[in-house]
Order: C-alpha cells, then sequence, then structure tokens
C-alpha cells in the first residue's frame, strides 16, 4: 500500500515556482527557482484508507517547498524528495504503545531523589523561616 501510495504522489504531484527569499542579488531577483510540491489529496486516485490517513495530517493538500538551490530543477527534485517523506511518515503504520507500570525500584529512586532535592532546598532558607 504505501510503495502504491508514493508511485501515485509522484506522478500526480503539482509544482508551483515563485522568487526565492534571501540574499542572491540579481539572481535570486529575477529568476523564479523557488519550487512548491504539493498533492491534493481529494483529486488524486489513493485508497480511501490512505487518503482519510493524510486528510487527519494535513487537511486537504499535503505542502512540501524547497528554495535551498539555485537552480529550479534541483529545487523541484528536493521538494519532491520532502513531499514523498511526509507521506510516507504519514502513512506508516504506527506501533502501539504497551502500557507499563515503573518498577518498585525506579519508584523509591525517584522519591529519594524529590527527598533529598527538598532537603537541598530546605538548607537554602534563610535562617529562622521554618518558625
Amino acid at each position: 500500500m504505501l510503495r502504491r501510495a508514493l508511485e501515485t504522489a509522484r506522478a500526480e504531484a503539482g509544482y508551483r515556482a515563485s522568487r526565492s527569499s534571501g540574499p542572491g542579488g540579481q539572481h535570486a531577483q529575477k529568476n523564479e527557482t523557488r519550487i512548491e510540491a504539493y498533492l491534493e489529496i481529494d483529486s488524486c486516485s489513493l485508497d480511501e484508507t490512505a487518503k482519510e490517513r493524510l486528510r487527519e495530517r494535513f487537511g486537504r493538500t499535503v505542502h512540501a517547498v524547497s528554495q535551498d538551490e539555485r537552480s529550479q530543477l534541483r529545487n523541484r527534485e528536493l521538494a519532491l524528495e520532502r513531499l514523498l517523506k511526509k507521506i510516507r511518515l504519514a502513512l506508516e503504520p504506527r506501533a502501539k504503545r504497551t502500557a507499563t507500570r515503573p518498577s518498585r525500584s525506579a519508584i523509591l529512586k525517584r522519591l529519594t531523589g524529590k527527598r533529598h532535592r527538598s532537603f537541598t532546598k530546605r538548607l537554602r532558607r534563610p535562617p529562622g523561616a521554618e518558625d
């Protein structure tokens, strides 16, 4: 399921170009090298369970931006990689957490530490503050 979803996202991703921010002089001011890769979840051909997971996490669209390189092509590749990474992380099944209790020794160690800390702070008080 994950592999097919990533292939679908790669094929159906859209791109927007805009001018990059930050330094760069005339190159940054005249060329649109910043790329935003996006995937419209409602209109893509993923199965419904994958769409629902993505909607829970990202809303109606998944976005990823790159303006690291001077080349629009390289930024397009980086933005697509970031988009696919977001989708992969959202669709990977999460392991259920097994509830555990702290051991008796861990509880005693924590309480002993609290008592010691309390005693240290008590020693810092000015004389006569306990009256």
